[in-house]
């Protein structure tokens, strides 16, 4: 593997910021829609029409060469403008919702690999562990101590540990790949993750998340969406004003030898058709956009106090588990593997024990890998991209 090195977290994130490919879709969209709003300043083009009569008779040929105009009214461009500019800007917050989702995407695989790593350090100390117990217990066995089934059950011990210690593996070499995939590549090319796994600091208040919500990207997308309706409303209701077409042209009669000057004016009768169907429909659609950031807020605060429990049940996990339950099986673990090896306890007590120390060690590292996912839930709902 060239240049592969560990991988820090700043790392990670900036390497998933720079190659995502979704991302790079979003930045695009946004900077395409720049062009929405370029092509809604536009006016109509003017139109040069040429008529010619008597084409086969030089001598009386009517040459009539015109000009037109077309006059927008009713305000059709500026309301055009303005819907084009909210498309604009709804496109520039779906990015910065785009690269919050793969800050929190890398935050969280970055912290699985972490863990992944732990577990696996954690079985290869299990197989360890057991590879002694074996030792010990077929030493036993041979001297008369114990009856044989206790070198049996150290056998299965060691067998289930070193499959434990498969399955670790395993699981993090699918966390190394759904990191890196992140940045578009399907092997990883880092050694390893970089950094400490510690209990997170205390989150915010529920009241301070719930205002940074009214500030997230999602939120600002959905209220933006909600003026760009009203606005496509105003341009379907400008529509119902018919255009002028000012004309301007040159009639060249050469029978009677000379040039008439040609002015008009045309203007549609709107009899029939006064886009009443188009304006009932944006009309509709004013109040399904309403409907649409009324159900997406209270989803994103449903979400946000959901992953916000989460966090808090995992942090207390973390914290009871490294201030009682871990230091308490460590002791455990201890007093009957040294009562084991001086003949005072079964072979049970120590497996009982050990089960015991590595549960709760699995236990404390799949409540920090919970901790670290709701926070980067939290940071996704968000839109945080610092």
């Amino acid at each position: 593997m060239q240049n592969a090195a560990p991988l820090t977290l700043e790392q990670a994130v900036q390497r998933a910021l720079d190659g995502n490919h979704a991302l790079s879709a979003a930045r695009h969209t946004a900077q395409s829609a720049d062009g929405v709003v370029q092509q809604a300043r536009s006016r109509p083009n003017p139109v040069l029409g040429i008529e010619v009569e008597d084409t086969s008779q030089k001598a009386s040929r009517t040459t009539t060469t015109t000009l037109s105009l077309p006059i927008e009214l009713g305000g059709k461009r500026d309301a055009r403008i303005d819907a084009a500019s909210l498309t604009r800007d709804i496109a520039r917050q779906e990015a910065e919702q785009a690269r919050a989702d793969v800050r929190s995407q890398a935050v969280a695989a970055f912290f699985e690999v972490l863990i992944a790593q732990e577990r696996v350090a954690l079985s290869a100390k299990a197989v360890g562990i057991a590879r002694d117990a074996q030792r010990i217990a077929a030493k036993r066995v041979e001297a008369g101590k114990v009856a044989p089934l206790d070198a049996d059950r150290a056998h299965v011990e060691l067998a289930n540990a070193e499959l434990e210690a498969e399955q670790a593996h395993s699981t993090l070499q699918a966390a190394r790949r759904e990191l890196s995939t992140l940045w578009g590549e399907s092997m990883p090319t880092f050694t390893s993750a970089e950094g400490a796994i510690e209990a997170p600091s205390n989150r915010p208040g529920l009241d301070d998340l719930a205002a940074a919500l009214e500030r997230s990207p999602l939120l600002q997308a959905a209220r933006l969406a909600s003026d760009r309706s009203q606005a496509q409303l105003a341009v379907e209701k400008s529509k119902r004003y018919p255009d002028l077409e000012v004309s301007a042209g040159v009639v060249r009669n050469n029978e009677l030898g000379r040039n008439q000057m040609l002015v008009g004016v045309s203007v549609p009768l709107p009899l029939f058709d006064r886009n009443q169907g188009n304006v009932y429909e944006a009309s509709m659609l004013v109040y399904k956009s309403r409907d649409d950031y009324l159900g997406l807020r209270t989803q994103l605060q449903a979400q946000l106090q959901r992953a916000a429990s989460e966090f808090d049940l995992a942090k207390s996990a973390v914290r009871r588990l490294e201030a009682e339950i871990l230091p308490s099986a460590n002791t455990a673990f201890a007093r009957a593997k040294r009562g084991f090896e001086a003949g005072k306890f079964d072979f049970t007590v120590v497996l009982d024990a050990q089960r015991t120390l590595f549960q709760a060690t699995a236990r404390h590292l799949s409540a920090l890998s919970d901790a670290y996912q709701a926070l980067a839930q939290i940071d996704r709902i968000l839109g945080r991209n610092s």
